[in-house]
């Protein structure tokens, strides 16, 4: 029996179970459904079409990708070698990507330049474009890339933005990119506030014209952002330490429709901009999500005024005093899918009450419950195949189940998993960064299907290289 995304939400809802993968043997051993690494090491070998996944990762003699067999893949932009119509080479550092329907059957996506600082420190940064820039002092932006089978085009979408990480699409069909910072006017070479969400149409050249930030979202490290299509509602992630970052909600002022360019008409206090408290079914306050170590843990969630949205004079995360809101360590990838947000928290280490190497949540705003859905222990060895911990960007598969990008220590995959917890490798990254003593693989980011589910998109982030992976996708048994 195929796993639908429908089939994924509802299963987990009935049922608690969810998605435990395992780091190590014994690893998160009293959590239902985890697993040791010899079930999914187990699991990368299926190569008779029966099993789960696509059978073991063949290495690439160019040096890029390995991939099972029958699978290709084909490089669409890369940083200092593939040029912008206007005659620059694609900026650097990809990170967070979305496609879209496009004219004539093509392709659009839109792609995030995870570059913070002044332009002087990129070899490549994104160029200002007359027309759609808002810093002129900063490096990062997003590109807009036109797919088609024998022809590939790319532009500014936005640019003088900063550390753009993240983002999300929007039901109306646009892209809001988040800056991962919060630097200031005057800070680290800037000339205006940083830490904001902008909106990129990949349609229309003309709208993105006159970059505003959306200021009724916060200012903040922004991670990702996803939209809920029936009550308006954005949810927002916010990677940061010391403390531990926030899960953020917004809520539309009375009135408000949503739409093509819609959020950068509202004025910066508009709506109500919220941080989340969660209690587990005892009714006791929760302080951190790390506390969770049983795979279908359900938290009731609560929603709290931001005092300054702006961070003025203190970060946003930094307003709440202990017992006030909940924290979680890495606070990342978002999608919305089945009638809900589903959040990743990376890993969490001795900054948190519990170590563990990811986690994936779920948000119910029918129900206001957080569940507990991906859980991954401390990986032992990173540098050992078969291994995955840190996960980034996440997205629902068309065929079943979730695929991962891993952010993680040593080696960086593309994963699967099944709702029944079977975890197989889709891709590894072979450009070697460092050298053959001390290999250094760069993370996997802006995982994204195609819109007709045909062509699986991602980026290895350094140099900045966006691939098309295509090959016998099949629909992924239970396992």
């Amino acid at each position: 029996m195929s796993l639908t995304r429908r089939d994924f939400a509802r299963k987990s809802a009935i049922t608690g179970a969810g998605v435990a993968l395992a780091g190590s043997v014994g690893a998160l051993a009293t959590a239902p459904n985890a697993l040791a690494s010899t079930e999914t090491e187990g699991a990368e070998h299926s190569a008779d079409g029966h099993g789960v996944g696509y059978g073991p990762l063949i290495s690439d003699p160019n040096g890029i990708l390995a991939l099972p067999a029958g699978f290709k893949y084909r490089i669409i932009t890369y940083s200092g070698k593939t040029k912008l119509e206007s005659g620059e080479f694609t900026p650097s550092n990809h990170d967070g990507t979305s496609t879209f329907d496009g004219p004539r059957g093509a392709t659009l996506l839109v792609n995030n330049h995870e570059l913070k600082g002044p332009r002087a420190n990129w070899k490549y940064p994104v160029p200002l474009t007359e027309g759609l820039v808002y810093d002129p002092a900063a490096s990062g932006g997003c590109t807009v890339v036109e797919v088609r089978r024998d022809h590939v085009a790319e532009w500014v979408g936005i640019a003088g933005t900063s550390t753009n990480c993240a983002g999300g699409n929007t039901p109306w069909g646009t892209w809001l990119t988040c800056e991962e910072t919060e630097d200031k006017a005057g800070q680290n070479g800037m000339t205006k506030d940083h830490g904001y969400v902008f909106e990129v149409d990949p349609e229309d050249r003309r709208a993105n014209r006159g970059p505003k930030p959306v200021k009724a979202l916060g200012r903040y490290a922004h991670e990702a952002v996803v939209v809920d299509p029936k009550r308006g509602h954005l949810y927002l992630t916010e990677d940061a330490a010391t403390p531990n970052g926030l899960l953020y909600r917004w809520t539309p002022p009375e009135g408000f429709r949503h739409g093509r360019g819609k959020l950068r008409t509202l004025a910066d206090d508009a709506g109500v901009l919220q941080a989340f408290k969660c209690f587990d079914s005892g009714g006791q306050f929760v302080d951190d999500l790390s506390r969770a170590t049983k795979i279908g843990t359900v938290y009731g969630v609560d929603w709290v005024d931001v005092p300054d949205r702006d961070a003025k004079t203190t970060s946003v995360r930094k307003q709440f005093a202990a017992g006030q809101v909940t924290r979680a360590r890495k606070l990342e990838g978002m999608w919305w899918g089945d009638g809900g947000a589903y959040i990743v928290s990376s890993y969490a280490r001795e900054e948190s009450p519990v170590q563990h190497d990811g986690a994936v949540w779920f948000y119910d705003p029918k129900r206001r419950t957080l569940t507990l859905k991906v859980l991954i222990g401390v990986n032992p060895d990173p540098s050992v195949e078969g291994n995955f911990d840190g996960p980034d960007n996440i997205t629902v598969s068309p065929y079943g189940g979730l695929v991962i990008a891993e952010d993680g220590e040593g080696l960086q995959h593309l994963f699967g998993a099944t709702d029944s917890g079977r975890t197989y490798p889709i891709a590894r990254n072979e450009l070697n960064l460092g050298t053959e003593a001390e290999p250094e693989y760069s993370e996997f980011t802006g995982v994204t299907f195609s819109p007709d589910g045909s062509t699986l998109f991602a980026n290895i982030q350094e140099p900045g290289i966006m691939l098309a992976i295509t090959g016998p996708w099949k629909r992924q048994k239970r396992g």
